[in-house]
């Protein structure tokens, strides 16, 4: 059984491509700029630049050092398919990666909700002692003598 690094012309696998800075799988790709010289049908490594911060990431590594041999139609669209499959799974990687800081997010979000609830409902609780302190010196003005004015009440004993 011979790897991709034995043949010349195969893609390696998914999970043994590089990473670009962004910490992504790189996309394969074949320059067809004819500048350098010697490097038009070379292939290589790219950043899939899915980031969204927009940010350009410059990763690049050269896969081939002189173009590939020519190669059949049926190849041709072997290696399509197959760079398709691995720019599927690169996006449903990422996905996958979105969903789970997505349910990170909703989860801090429902832990604020809930800290935000105790919260409201301890300041109803506040304001309700503090509204029931000040009405208890009005009803038991007497207690001490006064009356309601302020006033001492005279002792009829």
């Amino acid at each position: 059984m011979s790897t991709w690094s034995d043949d010349p012309n195969a893609i390696p696998p998914w999970n043994e491509r590089p990473k670009c800075h962004c910490g992504f799988r790189t996309w394969l790709q074949v320059w067809t700029d004819p500048l350098p010289q010697g490097k038009k049908g070379c292939r290589f490594f790219k950043c899939p630049d899915i980031d969204d911060d927009f940010k350009a990431c410059t990763f690049m590594q050269w896969i081939d050092t002189r173009p590939l041999g020519r190669v059949s139609l049926k190849e041709e669209q072997e290696r399509r398919v197959r760079q398709q499959q691995i720019r599927l799974k690169g996006k449903e990687d990422e996905l996958k990666r979105r969903r789970a800081e997505l349910g990170q997010r909703e989860a801090a979000l429902k832990i604020q909700e809930e800290q935000f609830q105790a919260r409201e409902a301890q300041f109803k609780r506040e304001a309700e002692e503090q509204k029931n302190r000040y009405k208890e010196p009005a009803q038991s003005s007497t207690s001490d003598g006064r009356n309601k004015k302020g006033k001492f009440l005279r002792s009829t004993q």
